[in-house]
């Protein structure tokens, strides 16, 4: 925001033409209100499919068989676990649950611009098949190969987060599959199963 400022200011008579995958509230609150035009592009890249969405409580048979699919196919996985606290327990459970065939790495926002560049260079490489990691792919690299999403607690994610990070897959010509559970047995709020609902449906 504060470049597109300074380039307005020092450009007042040109026209300024901003693209955004998902307009953030105070953009798309000045086109709704009239202040700024807004065109939107519902076309799909050519080959782009749409990505097949679950809703469901968490079965580690169901995310085991999605992570073994995902890594037949020779793709890469995102297991979205977001508790730092946590997350090397959860690593270790994903381990498991694939039988110490797949190459697990984490992700998270404690972590310093030198850690976090070597493990995206690793996601990049293919030299990690499951990368377990917090909200911070919201803002990630592009990785083509990552085509399944799994998503922990899914219920506590607003709307617009669960579909920014759903975006993070099914970037290339391949199926994209996203899991999004929450915890078995437990009564979900009413707003959080019409989040839940919703993101399945569109």
């Amino acid at each position: 925001v504060t470049q597109k400022e300074k380039l307005k200011n020092k450009y007042p008579n040109v026209d300024v033409l901003t693209l955004s995958a998902t307009p953030i509230p105070r953009t798309l609150n000045m086109a709704v209100s009239g202040l700024r035009d807004l065109s939107a592009l519902k076309q799909a890249p050519a080959d782009r499919q749409p990505i097949q969405t679950y809703v469901l409580e968490y079965d580690k048979r169901i995310i085991a068989a999605a992570i073994d699919k995902e890594l037949r196919r020779h793709g890469q996985v995102y297991y979205l676990h977001n508790d730092i606290d946590t997350i090397e327990q959860t690593a270790r459970k994903v381990e498991e649950m694939t039988g110490g065939r797949a190459r697990i790495d984490i992700a998270h926002g404690r972590m310093n611009e030198e850690q976090l560049t070597k493990v995206w260079k690793k996601l990049l490489n293919h030299q990690t098949d499951v990368l377990v990691c917090t909200t911070i792919i919201e803002t990630g690299v592009d990785v083509p190969n990552v085509n399944t999403l799994i998503i922990e607690n899914a219920d506590r994610m607003g709307l617009a987060q669960l579909h920014q990070i759903r975006g993070r897959i099914g970037r290339s010509t391949l199926k994209g599959y996203a899991y999004f559970t929450f915890t078995r047995g437990k009564q979900l709020s009413e707003i959080a199963e019409k989040r839940l609902r919703t993101i399945r449906e569109y």
